[in-house]
């Protein structure tokens, strides 16, 4: 493994947390980010004990404005240098834009927009200098069709898909890659804020990272995990976009009230 410290946003638990055993496995220092700080104590220490790497814990609110420059300073003060970077932080809520909470909707972007573009801006200009580097984006298979009933979180996937494409165009001859990992429903945590949507056959995290892992040792832009959820997201381009948006609204189920 080339990089010698990753950084992980959302490392406290799913996908961020099995991205930071995954890479403390194979000897990766890591910087845990996430707005637990008992749960990315505990973590650090299991990771430093287990493998005998270095770890550091920085506790941010990505939803915060300028909350990705703190974080950047944090690590500025640690004096380390972040060779990978992971922006798996991210939340989603169902049901329809008009009666969810706004403050909610807001929150999604600063977290899953806002943050990710700054986090990105600040260590991939570190990287593009040295050049060489790695950054994961979490987009996911929300990104290949507009989502009634979780219309922002949607919205949000979609961008991170065009951002991390766009940059993997702009930085692979800089010996930057980057690739935008996109995971149908997946076993997490994340139900616990968005409320359930009656997704079946749900991925592990663990699959979710094998992917992405593959993917980027492979210099893809974008990944998308398991064959069924590849399907769903490439089927959108024989039909009629009015048609999608009605299929896919039909599959979100608010909890009721």
């Amino acid at each position: 493994m080339k990089y010698k410290t990753a950084l992980i946003t959302g490392a406290s638990s799913g996908i961020g947390e099995v991205f930071a055993t995954r890479l403390a496995e194979r000897g990766v220092n890591l910087i845990l980010v996430a707005r637990s700080q008992k749960k990315l104590e505990e973590l650090a220490k299991q990771y430093h004990e287990k493998y005998g790497i270095e770890t550091y814990v920085i506790v941010s609110d990505l939803s915060k404005e300028n909350a990705a420059k703190e974080v950047k300073s944090s690590v500025d003060e640690l004096n380390l240098q972040v060779d990978m970077l992971i922006n798996n932080a991210g939340f989603g809520q169902v049901g329809e834009f008009i009666e969810n909470d706004p403050d909610m909707a807001h929150g999604q972007v600063m977290v899953n927009i806002s943050a990710l573009v700054d986090m990105s801006y600040l260590f991939a200009t570190d990287m593009a200098a040295r050049g060489k580097g790695a950054i994961i984006n979490l987009a996911s298979v929300a990104a290949f069709q507009p989502l009634p009933k979780m219309a922002v979180y949607g919205a949000t996937k979609a961008f991170v898909l065009s951002f991390s494409e766009a940059l993997w165009g702009e930085l692979k001859n800089k010996g930057v890659k980057v690739l935008a990992i996109c995971p149908g429903p997946t076993a997490t945590k994340f139900f616990d804020v968005s409320g359930e949507f009656g997704a079946k056959n749900l991925r592990t995290s663990e699959q979710v990272v094998d992917t992405a892992m593959k993917a980027l040792s492979k210099g893809k832009s974008y990944a998308i995990d398991g064959f069924g959820n590849y399907i769903l997201a490439n089927i959108t381009r024989f039909f009629p976009r009015e048609w999608i948006i009605k299929v896919a609204g039909s599959q979100v189920k608010p909890p009721k009230k």
